[in-house]
């Protein structure tokens, strides 16, 4: 009878481990933060590098999972010289006094596409909540049970306006669409 009792106690403590939300460490090479935004009958594109991010997953719970990232905004890149140069200046992100954007998550919901992850993002020292699409994806010819390698696109709009990047604005349009792709890998597989 105690022998069964701690048989069962074993797999009750296993099943609390497994449920924890599973830490994931960023491959930032291979990730990337897309943007766009309008100007005029065209359209300025462009990415930033992801420098840090502290990203759990609960695959049970997923409302328990969490997302931290930092983008390195003096590595951003638009479309041609001029936007880079005008975008990294003091009237639109202020790559000097602010090197970096900050998003950290308050909320993640699974939807029938993925997720939706409400937080807040930081640029050029403003805080404004923001929601985000997600969809997480195992590597191609992965096994289904096989979570060590994932691939997380977020996507969504912001307003640069609310965050006091007005510059050029009778040029430039207001709402920015972001596309991120972000390679992860489970911290304990991590060598």
């Amino acid at each position: 009878m105690k022998k069964l009792l701690l048989i069962v106690l074993w797999f009750a403590l296993a099943g609390i481990a497994v449920a924890r939300p599973m830490p994931y460490a960023l491959d930032a090479a291979q990730s990337v933060v897309g943007f766009d935004v309008g100007f005029g009958e065209d359209r300025i594109t462009g990415t930033m590098g992801v420098r840090d991010a502290d990203i759990a997953i609960d695959f049970n719970r997923l409302e328990n999972s969490r997302i931290d990232v930092s983008i390195d905004v003096a590595a951003a890149r638009a479309s041609f010289p001029f936007a880079t140069q005008a975008m990294l200046g003091p009237k639109v992100l202020a790559a000097a006094e602010h090197p970096t954007i900050n998003f950290v998550s308050r909320t993640v919901r699974p939807t029938a596409d993925g997720a939706r992850i409400e937080g807040d993002i930081t640029i050029r020292g403003v805080t404004q909540p923001i929601a985000l699409d997600a969809g997480l994806y195992r590597q191609q010819g992965a096994a289904p049970d096989d979570l060590s390698e994932l691939w997380i696109r977020l996507s969504g709009t912001l307003s640069r306006r609310a965050f006091g990047a007005t510059g050029w604005d009778n040029m430039v349009g207001d709402e920015v669409g972001l596309r991120i792709l972000a390679r992860m890998v489970r911290a304990s597989a991590v060598p």
